[in-house]
């Protein structure tokens, strides 16, 4: 019998395949994972921290009151509707060249409300149109 007491091989463990399989899992995980926001956030509106504009166009001033009441202007308007509104709007438009519409809703105001104004400055030909909100108190 022949007993060899000689070097022993060290088994050799190649970890180039074994990273090339898991960066590929890892590739494959972040394309097919998507990122939703959790919809029980709760979203506290309308409060903004910018500066006014220096140099102020002719505007428009549209309330919306939370019971979705809407004022053009200081007219508190006795129908209701997107059509009663768009000629509110084109009557106020008439008397400003390139008019601002300024949506001052509130923030109890339904969603509703605030795009029936936009849809009734669509209709009356209303392109610059920007949201009032009150300065807040700095951001978290």
């Amino acid at each position: 019998m022949n007993f060899r007491h000689g070097q022993r091989d060290e088994p050799e463990i190649n970890l180039i395949p074994f990273i090339d399989v898991l960066l590929v899992i890892l590739i494959f995980l972040m394309l097919t994972t998507t990122f939703s926001q959790a919809s029980a956030l709760r979203v506290t509106l309308p409060q903004a921290d910018a500066e006014a504009p220096p140099q102020r166009p002719a505007e428009i001033v549209v309330a919306v009151a939370a019971d979705g009441r809407v004022a053009v202007g200081d007219q508190v308007l006795t129908q209701r509707g997107v059509e009663a509104l768009a000629q509110a709007l084109r009557a106020a438009a008439a008397q400003r060249r390139e008019a601002l519409l300024v949506i001052q809703a509130d923030a109890a105001a339904t969603h509703q409300s605030v795009i029936d104004v936009l849809a009734a400055a669509r209709l009356a030909g209303l392109a610059q149109i920007t949201f009032a909100t009150q300065r807040g108190g700095g951001a978290p």
